[in-house]
């Protein structure tokens, strides 16, 4: 009989629509689940979760790792060692913010090679669509690009530029062919502005810059090219931030179109009126908005309007940020904490996890429901439904040993990934992640975070594998 590895635990979650119990689940020497018995043996197993539970590990389909180009920003050793702390055994990279942005075959194979021997969990990465480059898209998918991203407004770096009906239509065409994966940034530039005469140290100042309207015209038109393309394009709103888009998306779902919707960790978990002045680390687009914006937000989470949740995370260095730790501001015009004028993006990858629990528990998330959101449907959307998000015979065998009920504060020395300015920063939260599996194979075990040495309780060697066109 082959040699198999055992996984056990009193409390296991297989996937969404099971219940928790006693399992042990038995790993081929190819990292794959072989088998499973709805019983309790820890004589010998690899690892015995005892009392915590072990659930699929969590595939995180937003993720910008900056690699190649602005690795100064984040990195796919920092990126990947953040995920696994936080039981996140998949990301999916986004194809801006690296140089060059991954808009065609050399630059996907560019960014593959570059993240060779670095990878501590399993990665992928979305092409982009930008203006001309509807005949990259097809090789693109070939070579193993999990689908595509665009922007409908501004992305804020000169090498992934917006695109227009026109550009969408070319685009959309070609992922026909293959009935691939359109990603929307939804906003558009309705000419909304900051108020030169306001303070751009307060919050409000950008918020009101970044109005819902935007959201709501870009997914009226992301809503009627999903329908001018269906069935042979499915399209996805990444980021959904304003709660005013509900209805048009509701509409669209019960139309039958092949749209789905993700929202993110901070959408969820911070409201605008929360914001501290200069604190800049809160911006991103779009934006966090009010209280009763985020409770619309949790309802559509509840109901299934929205489909996922993912981190987005998207750092960079603290001078960009014009933080008052950075001591000064690098951009002419601008002031110490200035909201209107820093990058934008929230540092969250491995940490998602205890928020989403914490704040969904309070209304009625189950356990099987954070599978759902945050594991099964995440790896549907990267094309990955037969080999993650599940514990399920002949999937990868990756799991996250948790405490749910634990107490966990987010301090510095958990934060792995490279630039540690988060809002998340002292946060007290329910739920701690003990150990990661990726295929079968230890790459974080917090029980060995704090023995001396460079590793932090992660595997000494990089266990993760790139996922390309032979997944």
């Amino acid at each position: 009989m082959a040699v198999e590895t055992a996984f056990t635990g009193r409390r296991v979650l297989l996937d969404s629509a099971a219940e928790v119990g006693p399992a042990t689940v038995y790993v081929d020497a190819a990292g794959r689940v072989a088998r499973i018995e709805r019983e309790y043996r820890p004589e010998g197993a690899a690892v015995d979760a005892g009392d915590r539970l072990l659930m699929p590990g969590i595939v995180d389909g937003h993720v910008h790792i900056n690699q190649p180009g602005r690795t100064q920003w984040e990195g796919v050793v920092t990126a990947s060692h953040a995920a696994a702390a936080g039981g996140v055994t998949t990301i999916i990279d986004m194809p801006l913010n690296c140089i060059p942005s991954t808009v065609t075959v050399d630059a996907y194979n560019q960014k593959r090679e570059s993240f060779r021997g670095g990878m501590w969990v399993d990665v992928g990465t979305w092409g982009g669509v930008v203006p001309g480059n509807a005949a990259d898209l097809v090789p693109m998918l070939e070579a193993g690009a999990r689908g595509f991203k665009c922007f409908l407004c501004d992305s804020g770096v000169d090498e992934f530029p917006a695109v227009n009906e026109a550009h969408l239509r070319a685009a959309m065409a070609e992922l026909a062919k293959k009935r691939g994966t359109l990603l929307f940034h939804a906003e558009v530039d309705t000419g909304a502005t900051a108020d030169a005469a306001r303070d751009p140290t307060e919050y409000a100042t950008f918020l009101d810059s970044r109005p819902p309207g935007m959201e709501v015209a870009a997914i009226d038109l992301v809503v009627k090219m999903c329908r001018e393309f269906a069935p042979h394009v499915r399209c996805h709103i990444v980021h959904l931030s304003a709660a005013d888009a509900l209805p048009a998306i509701r509409a669209a779902k019960a139309e039958g179109l092949p749209l789905t919707v993700e929202t993110c960790f901070h959408y969820l978990t911070i409201n605008a009126e929360d914001v501290p002045r200069r604190s800049t680390e809160y911006k991103c687009c779009p934006p966090i908005r009010g209280e009763a914006n985020r409770a619309q937000l949790w309802a559509a989470v509840v109901d299934g309007t929205i489909d996922m949740v993912v981190s987005d995370h998207s750092p960079c260095t603290p001078d960009l940020k014009m933080h008052p730790c950075c001591g000064g501001a690098p951009i002419a015009g601008a002031v110490e904490g200035d909201f209107v004028k820093a990058w934008g993006g929230i540092a969250s990858v491995g940490i998602g996890l205890p928020l989403l629990w914490t704040e969904g528990r309070r209304r009625g998330l189950r356990l099987q429901d954070v599978v759902r959101l945050i594991c099964e449907r995440t790896a549907a959307h990267s094309g990955l439904a037969g080999r993650k998000g599940r514990i399920a015979v002949g999937h990868d065998a990756d799991f996250v040993v948790w405490d749910p009920e634990e107490q966990n504060r987010i301090t510095v020395d958990k934060l792995h990934f490279r630039n540690k300015l988060t809002p998340y920063r002292e946060r007290q939260c329910t739920g701690c992640v003990h150990q990661t599996v990726v295929r079968g194979a230890v790459v974080y075990d917090a029980a060995r975070a704090g023995a001396d040495g460079w590793d932090r309780g992660f595997s000494q060697q990089p266990l993760g594998r790139w996922i390309g066109s032979d997944e």
